[in-house]
């Protein structure tokens, strides 16, 4: 039971690391469209591809804190204990984000909807990065079981930096391909052009930093490292085939093939992770079983989480299906 509530928790965060990352990566895009005339089309896409599914991801945000807290209390209270304070900054940027977001649809005067779009595209950064370090910091195994772990080690090491930097490059790696995809659906073959450039960028830098990530891991994190190249390798060689295939596909393939390679390529990696941890929660100290709460609590949550994903998924499914489909934008 304990290994089935876990790999249930961590379906949750490949869910919101997919979905949720392309929409922090059009922020990073928002972020870096240029001035108010040249970046004004970039940005309208960004604005109507990400309001129909924008606080919608959050939903797997919020599975995952209930899995956690309810299923494994103990990582839980070590990991709000210890990483409270980049955990912290992620929610700010949240609340940030979505309030920029939708304040600037409403501003009239130009210095509000710049400052609110600011906050908006800032934000997008911000909240991945910190999310990213969070995972280094887990993984690596700086969050003592008893939790109340050095509040700026845990965090501030190069796995959590190397995490937060890959969380923010993948996002926007993701979020050019949607968009390339998405301007294509919409035949616009300038916006096409605009985000393929930066996807091929993106790329570029992603798989820079993930060849000078081994050495860290190697050096940091050695037994994720270990199991990486051992138990996840597969899928650590199939984000890797998955993110190349989208590059060299850009110009030709259809949008939601391109949009697959992209989420398999994010997912691929992200499970690498989960295997390689396996069958530890937290870091090296902490395995899964340790970690679960009592049995009956463990049947009663998975009850509880398979009713919420019967009603959530094909409601999430049906949102997306639409939005692909254009069904929203008069809306």
């Amino acid at each position: 039971m304990s290994t089935f509530a876990g790999v249930v928790l961590f379906l949750g965060v490949l869910a919101y690391a997919m979905l949720g990352g392309a929409d922090f990566g059009a922020g990073f895009w928002d972020l870096t469209a240029g001035g108010a005339e040249r970046g004004r089309r970039p940005r309208h896409l960004v604005d109507e591809s990400l309001a129909p599914v924008c606080e919608a991801n959050h939903v797997w945000l919020i599975f995952i804190l209930v899995m956690l807290w309810t299923g494994f209390p103990t990582a839980f209270a070590a990991i709000m204990t210890t990483l409270f304070v980049p955990l912290g900054l992620a929610a700010l940027g949240m609340v940030l984000r979505g309030s920029g977001f939708a304040f600037r649809k409403v501003m009239v005067r130009t210095d509000q909807q710049r400052v609110t779009g600011a906050a908006f595209a800032a934000s997008s950064v911000m909240t991945p990065f910190f999310l990213g370090t969070v995972a280094g910091g887990i993984a690596s195994g700086r969050v003592p079981t008893r939790g109340h772990g050095d509040p700026v080690t845990s965090w501030v090491n190069p796995t959590s930096l190397l995490g937060g930097v890959l969380a923010v490059l993948t996002c926007a790696f993701v979020a050019a391909v949607f968009l390339t995809a998405e301007a294509r659906r919409r035949d616009d073959p300038d916006l096409e052009v605009w985000f393929r450039r930066r996807a091929l960028g993106a790329a570029v830098v992603t798989g820079a930093v993930a060849l000078a990530g081994i050495g860290i891991l190697r050096a940091d994190s050695p037994r994720l490292f270990d199991e990486l190249l051992r138990r996840g390798l597969p899928l650590v060689i199939l984000s890797a085939a998955c993110g190349l295939a989208s590059v060299l596909l850009l110009r030709r393939a259809a949008p939601r093939l391109l949009q697959a390679l992209a989420v398999t390529a994010v997912a691929a990696i992200v499970a690498g992770w989960g295997v390689a941890q396996y069958p530890y929660l937290l870091g090296t100290h902490l395995t899964i079983t340790q970690a679960a709460a009592p049995r009956p609590t463990l049947w009663a949550l998975t009850i509880v989480a398979a009713l919420a994903l019967v009603l959530v998924v094909p409601a999430m499914g049906l949102l997306f299906v639409l939005a692909q489909r254009g069904s929203l934008e008069s809306h």
